[in-house]
């Protein structure tokens, strides 16, 4: 628990593996003493460089949260660390807590404001490709489109769902699991529910590459924000930064994304996303 005095701040889709993005990284302070971060997946590919990241985090930030993206879950050719899969995550969550990182396996932390108190819920959901390709109505289908038009993400390649025979099935477990501590959280008390997938497909819409959708969620947890008492919703991965309500929630898209992209909008919310207390412009 914190004394209320500090800020929640959000970010993710950090990719320090990338040259231009490890300086960026390396400019994140707080604006206080007591501000906690959230870091919302996608921090990098190797391990070392993950475990560079957040504990150059853990030193500057109160407190700091994580739940995997994509990236981390890939098995590399070139990272020494060769665990796939289940494995791989499991590795990842003992390396964030021997940095004192909170992660989707850690009970979940209370944090505290002038405006009350919130529990932040960081959640590993994955996806299992029911944000099809327009015009296709089953994974094969879309899968198969995605191929023909050549937008394929890389996750086929360097994702293994190891013990799972699919990354959908691994999904299906994952949801049913978190779903059960969800359900356990004091339906009095407000969630900051933090995922790197969007819950909902609705944040896709805008993408260029509408093929591309079915790596960016499950239709499984389309009613999250309105099941549980969510007061702010916080993703990324789609590399498309924005604030959006649904349902009367608010979805904070947090990613830096890759330099091309960067370079070409800027930052115009900033790096870090302030989560609470909710900022005039939200």
């Amino acid at each position: 628990m914190n004394s209320g005095q500090g800020r929640l701040l959000a970010v993710s889709d950090l990719h320090v593996g990338m040259a231009a993005n490890k300086p960026v990284t390396e400019s994140l302070r707080p604006l206080g003493d007591e501000d906690w971060l959230i870091v919302a997946g996608d921090v990098a590919e190797r391990f070392e460089e993950v475990a560079w990241a957040l504990r150059l985090l853990t030193e500057r930030f109160a407190r700091v949260i994580w739940t995997p993206g994509n990236h981390e879950l890939w098995t590399p050719r070139g990272d020494p660390v060769q665990l796939r899969g289940a494995e791989r995550y499991a590795q990842l969550v003992e390396l964030c807590r021997s940095l004192g990182v909170v992660t989707p396996e850690d009970p979940y932390p209370r944090w505290s404001w002038p405006g009350g108190e919130v529990v932040i819920a960081p959640v590993f959901q994955l996806y299992d490709y029911t944000f099809r390709a327009p015009g296709t109505h089953t994974k094969e289908e879309s899968l198969a489109r995605a191929h023909a038009t050549g937008v394929v993400c890389t996750d086929e390649y360097l994702l293994h769902p190891d013990p799972y025979p699919a990354v959908d099935d691994w999904c299906r477990e994952r949801v049913a699991a978190t779903e059960k501590r969800l359900d356990s959280v004091d339906p009095a008390t407000p969630l900051v529910l933090v995922s790197h997938w969007p819950l909902l497909r609705e944040p896709t819409d805008v993408m260029w590459y509408p093929e591309f959708a079915q790596w960016c969620g499950t239709e499984l947890t389309a009613d999250w924000h309105t099941r549980y008492n969510v007061a702010v919703a916080v993703y990324g991965h789609l590399h498309i930064p924005r604030t959006t309500h649904h349902d009367g929630v608010r979805f904070e898209e947090v990613s830096i994304g890759y330099p091309r992209e960067w370079r070409r909008r800027g930052h115009p919310r900033g790096l870090l996303r302030q989560i609470l207390p909710e900022p005039q412009d939200a």
